[in-house]
């Protein structure tokens, strides 16, 4: 059995779970998300608890109860308290504005950049050079922050270009004669 699986998710007050025979939603106060269970793991509620356990004769069930443990611990973590990435842009004359559901990105380019959010995600630009991406699902909101950095990755010799908050860019040294 896998060592994540061992333990179980907590459900905190104000979190409804319905389990039906394919699918787990979880509801909570910023919203409710939907999770197909995987053939090889069962899941139980027990009281304010949730334990995955994998079926016997599934090579491959103690993985995925692991990872059926992970998601549904993320899904009680997001509709209680969210997610949000960082994004810093670095260059002379790289700017982020948020406008609604779009982030428009001066990126140096000779055309400006704008990406559509999808739903349920909220972006915010406390300056000009700082990006916040929230929202409920974990792999949308790191996913949609990966499309942004993907833009204008940063580059190894000034280290322009758009990085996580947390992200350390190693510069390499300019080439010799």
């Amino acid at each position: 059995m896998s060592r994540i699986a061992k333990y179980p998710v907590e459900v905190p007050k104000g979190v409804e779970v319905t389990l039906t025979a394919t699918e787990v939603a979880i509801k909570g106060p910023l919203g409710t998300l939907k999770q197909f269970m995987l053939p090889a793991v069962t899941i139980e509620k027990d009281g304010e608890q949730l334990q995955c356990r994998a079926v016997e004769g599934d090579p491959n069930a103690g993985a995925m109860s692991g990872t059926m443990r992970a998601l549904l611990n993320n899904m009680v973590i997001g509709v209680t308290k969210g997610f949000q990435k960082k994004l810093t842009l670095v260059g002379v004359g790289y700017r982020a504005q948020a406008q609604g559901a779009k982030l428009n990105l001066t990126l140096g380019f000779s055309h400006p950049v704008v990406h559509d959010m999808p739903e349920g995600i909220k972006v915010e630009t406390p300056t000009q050079t700082e990006i916040l991406i929230k929202g409920i699902d974990k792999q949308v909101v790191g996913q949609v922050a990966a499309e942004v950095r993907a833009y204008r990755s940063p580059e190894p010799y000034k280290g322009k270009g758009v990085r996580y908050a947390d992200e350390v860019v190693v510069i390499k040294e300019t080439k010799k004669k």
